[in-house]
């Protein structure tokens, strides 16, 4: 009895010391989130001290970094959204319907070497990535449509779209697989096709995970950094035209943080206002697709 109850307090103390690490772990994770957006909160509060957030949100013009300085954060905003449709009008389709093939048609053996070679895309370091776009991409954009400026867009959008695919189709992938072989058996049944199968049946059926992959990558676009800082160029532009140059929130954030701007300076603080304007774009679309993958597991318990 004494060998049975000094092994149970062994095992009871080596259980509390392995939830003492993970509440650790998960506590550390909390702290650095938090200290995150504080230093975001507090430089963006004092930015606001000297710059009306009506100017912020309605100024059409972002010359923070110019004598006659303006703080529009649309112009950043709208260069960012346009980079982002155009990542995503590449990534959604292809990355869609690969997903599709590998889940529906593919065989396991082509499975199994074409979904870790996908996903190669996503270990590819951005800032080739970048380079890819500025040496090989632009320049046949430029012979496909003259008069394309040598920073775009629409080139750091499409190359974008390239590094995002592996995020919807491997996510994608991962839902429709997770659909019960009973619904494609039962349509199958009635006389569907594989494809009608694929369409009709399974990927309504996986709605809920489509719909997070494609938020996650919406999200990953957003966020991007080199691409857009390599192959789209530095001049704030407001507008939604592809084919232009236009600085994102990111590429400015680098932009600033190469330069010689002093430190605590109303300039230098604009990047912490650009980066808490990313934080509340990603966040949105986090809550999006919480929001979207309650409503479509609701739709199909229904």
């Amino acid at each position: 009895m004494t060998v049975v109850r000094t092994w149970h307090a062994r095992r009871r103390a080596r259980e509390r010391l392995l939830e003492s690490l993970l509440m650790l772990a998960a506590l550390v994770s909390v702290a650095v989130t938090v200290a995150i957006v504080y230093v975001l909160v507090a430089e963006s509060m004092a930015f606001f001290d000297s710059v009306g957030f009506a100017e912020f949100v309605a100024d059409s013009q972002w010359t923070p970094l110019f004598e006659d300085a303006h703080y529009g954060i649309g112009v950043l905003l709208s260069a960012t959204l346009t980079c982002t449709a155009v990542a995503l009008a590449v990534a959604l389709p292809v990355g869609g319907w690969i997903a599709i093939y590998l889940s529906e048609f593919a065989s396991p053996a082509i499975r199994d070497i074409a979904k870790p070679l996908l996903e190669l895309l996503g270990a590819v370091p951005t800032i080739v990535y970048g380079y890819f776009a500025l040496m090989f991409v632009t320049p046949l954009l430029r012979y496909l449509i003259p008069g394309l400026p040598g920073f775009n867009l629409l080139s750091a959008g499409i190359v974008m779209g390239i590094m995002i695919i592996p995020y919807v189709s491997s996510l994608s992938e991962d839902a429709m697989r997770a659909v019960p072989m009973a619904l494609r058996e039962a349509s199958c049944a009635m006389g569907a096709s594989r494809l009608q199968t694929a369409l009709g049946v399974v990927v309504p059926s996986a709605a809920a995970g489509i719909a997070s992959a494609c938020v996650l990558a919406v999200s990953r676009a957003m966020g991007e950094t080199m691409i857009v800082a390599i192959a789209a160029g530095s001049q704030a532009r407001l507008g939604y035209d592809p084919t232009e140059s236009a600085a994102t929130l990111t590429s400015y954030i680098v932009q600033v943080a190469l330069g010689d701007v002093d430190q605590g300076g109303i300039a230098y603080r604009t990047v912490f206002v650009a980066g808490l304007a990313l934080m509340l774009l990603t966040l949105t679309m986090n809550v999006a697709s919480h929001v979207l993958r309650q409503r479509f597991l609701r739709a199909s318990v229904r």
